[in-house]
């Protein structure tokens, strides 16, 4: 009995809300139609629909500080990551006042200036597939010096096991991986600073010329298609590699057969097959 007066009472809202044949408005149709479909789905104990996440972005900026986090819709998605992210930007805004307050103090004692300071972090997709979903995150840091500093993590989150995990643990040792992407990566950088330089580079025993190793570096799994990762990208900040003027350097090693054999046979699924 309540089923058939639930039926009856969704198909006359339906009929009532349903557009005259001598008079269309598509817009307005669909807004109707919307409004009654949601009508039915209450009478009938049907859920609705969660609404799509949407990217997320903090600012503030005070005498002190500028501050600024954000993170994509996809990373919006996942409760886990909304709660790591927002403890992580609380907690970072918190130190960052706090040291910002304390050098404000210092310079007013010393009679010196005091320049705010500056903390911008944001989290972009480098990889979104049925496997996982790869970030990669900026961080700029300014404290009142003669220029800011760049910094760059990652994040892998395993959609299949929906949890957190780190890209050397898709690894079988970070010895075997490091081994099948050395030489290539050392071909990369050596071309990427001589597109920098102007010129190639010979090298020799100092950090700007000789390969540095890149397991100490960001390791970021990429897509371009978004159906498998098909690269990693080595992400190398200021200094690591050449002068503060080269700024960054970020070489892309496409997935071979060395490569893919040195990640775990669970995970390889994720990954192209060469």
């Amino acid at each position: 009995m309540k089923a058939g007066l639930v039926l009856t009472a969704t198909m006359l809202v339906l009929a009532a809300c349903s557009p005259s044949q001598d008079k269309e408005e598509p817009t307005g149709n669909a807004s109707v139609n919307a409004a009654a479909s949601r009508f039915a789905d209450r009478m009938t104990g049907m859920p609705a629909p969660a609404p799509p996440a949407r990217p997320f972005e903090e600012k503030a900026k005070t005498e002190f500080l500028e501050f600024s986090y954000g993170y994509p819709a996809q990373a919006a998605a996942i409760p886990f990551l909304v709660e790591k992210f927002g403890k992580e930007a609380a907690s970072s805004r918190a130190d960052a006042t706090k040291m910002a307050q304390e050098d404000s103090a210092s310079m007013k004692k010393s009679g010196f200036p005091f320049h705010a300071h500056s903390l911008e972090t944001s989290w972009s997709v480098a990889a979104d597939t049925p496997r996982f979903l790869s970030l990669q995150s900026q961080t700029y840091v300014y404290t009142g010096g003669a220029h800011g500093m760049t910094g760059y993590d990652g994040l892998l989150w395993d959609k299949a096991r929906k949890r957190e995990t780190s890209f050397k643990a898709v690894m079988t040792t970070p010895a075997a991986f490091a081994a099948a992407i050395r030489d290539r990566f050392c071909a990369g950088l050596d071309k990427a600073r001589a597109e920098k330089r102007g010129g190639p580079v010979m090298r020799g025993d100092d950090g700007f010329t000789k390969c540095i190793d890149p397991m100490e570096q960001v390791l970021v799994p990429t897509s371009k298609d978004g159906k498998l990762v098909d690269s990693i990208t080595v992400v190398i900040g200021p200094y690591a590699a050449g002068p503060y003027a080269e700024g960054s350097y970020e070489v892309p090693l496409p997935v071979d057969a060395a490569m893919r054999k040195a990640i775990k046979t669970e995970y390889q699924d994720g990954f192209v097959k060469p």
